[in-house]
């Protein structure tokens, strides 16, 4: 009997809902929130009950029955730092969803949404692999500085997927390799998986590795705090720098890739620069993460919107391709990775975590 699941992955101004038959995409859904929508709510949480009905109203308008679902799986949010997996929305992670640990931002209400609704018809809800999952060593963790400890934040629901993609295509088990899976989009993660964990990465948050489309990566910290104090910034206005306004997008006035590659191609000598430092960066945290994985690995793994591009595998493969063999995944089928944690708990492959 095929499992139904529906999947909620809510963004800052857009929900994407899809519906699956195990692992079969009956359909999908991005629902659009206009600035003036969301304008009306003082709060993240305030938005639930109205992107609850949007959700509601889609699924009666595709004649979808709600009470035909097995089970309801949210995007997880900005919780306490948590092992990967797949977790139900217990008391205490819906609690601290609400909450927020580690900040607010829309898709902690991927799991109150997922409860909500599995409460309503008797079906269990699920979170899988948020971006707060940390299986950093104890090593991992020292920066040099001990009020400022290195933490894991970064695209580890995608990561852990085509990683396990990878291992299930090579009939092996991911807690069975060693693998360097690089993420690019508007946000670059290099994460080193030895044995189904997550050892090191870069914390795509506030800014560490390489720069990418949007975020200054790691940047010199002495003239960083000059910075600070210079007067010219405010907080907001510096952190939107890093986060927001860096890579990309602080030298070219774009954060579309295709634009910079289309620049390249015209003989746009700056934006070559650029996009060479893009690899470089890249490369560069990729041998340290072989590094640390002590030169045994398995395979790199390229995923993310830029990993469509040939150049991009060609320039990395060139540069690193000594390290080990390349497999491309691009881009980032997130409603299928949260489809698939919930299957591998329903089918009992393997157990659902406590928060």
């Amino acid at each position: 009997m095929a499992i139904k699941s529906l999947i909620i992955n809510p963004g800052s101004t857009s929900t994407k809902v899809g519906v699956f038959e195990d692992e079969t995409l009956l359909f999908e859904e991005t629902l659009r929130h206009s600035t003036e929508e969301i304008a009306q709510y003082a709060s993240i949480i305030d938005q639930k009950d109205f992107r609850k009905e949007i959700i509601l109203n889609f699924l009666a308008a595709k004649d979808c029955d709600i009470n035909s679902f097995d089970v309801i799986v949210g995007r997880g949010g900005l919780l306490k730092p948590i092992p990967g997996g797949t977790y139900a929305v217990s008391d205490a992670l819906l609690a601290d969803l609400k909450i927020g640990p580690q900040g607010q931002h829309a898709s902690n209400l991927g799991g109150i949404l997922a409860r909500e609704i599995g409460d309503q018809i008797g079906a269990p809800s699920y979170i899988v692999d948020p971006v707060v999952v940390d299986e950093l060593t104890d090593v991992a963790r020292v920066s040099g500085m001990p009020e400022l400890p290195r933490r894991s934040v970064f695209h580890a629901l995608n990561q852990k997927a085509v990683a396990r993609r990878y291992a299930k295509e090579q009939g092996v088990k991911y807690e069975d390799l060693n693998l360097i899976v690089i993420h690019m989009g508007g946000g670059v993660s290099v994460g080193a998986h030895r044995k189904g964990q997550v050892v090191d990465v870069n914390n795509i948050l506030d800014g560490e590795g390489a720069f990418s489309p949007e975020r200054a990566g790691t940047v010199p910290v002495g003239d960083l705090i000059k910075l600070c104090f210079s007067g010219k910034y405010s907080q907001k206005e510096l952190y939107k720098k890093i986060c927001g306004n860096g890579g990309f997008n602080g030298y070219l006035g774009t954060n579309d890739a295709r634009e910079v590659q289309k620049r390249v191609d015209a003989g746009d000598a700056t934006a070559k620069l650029i996009q060479d430092a893009f690899y470089y960066q890249i490369a560069k945290d990729a041998g340290a993460m072989a590094a640390v994985l002590c030169g045994k690995v398995d395979q790199i793994i390229l995923t993310g919107g830029i990993a469509y591009s040939p150049v991009t595998k060609a320039k990395l493969e060139e540069m690193i391709g000594w390290i080990a063999p390349f497999t491309v995944y691009p881009g980032e089928d997130e409603l299928l990775a949260l489809a698939q944690g919930a299957l591998r708990v329903m089918r009992g492959e393997e157990a659902a975590k406590e928060y």
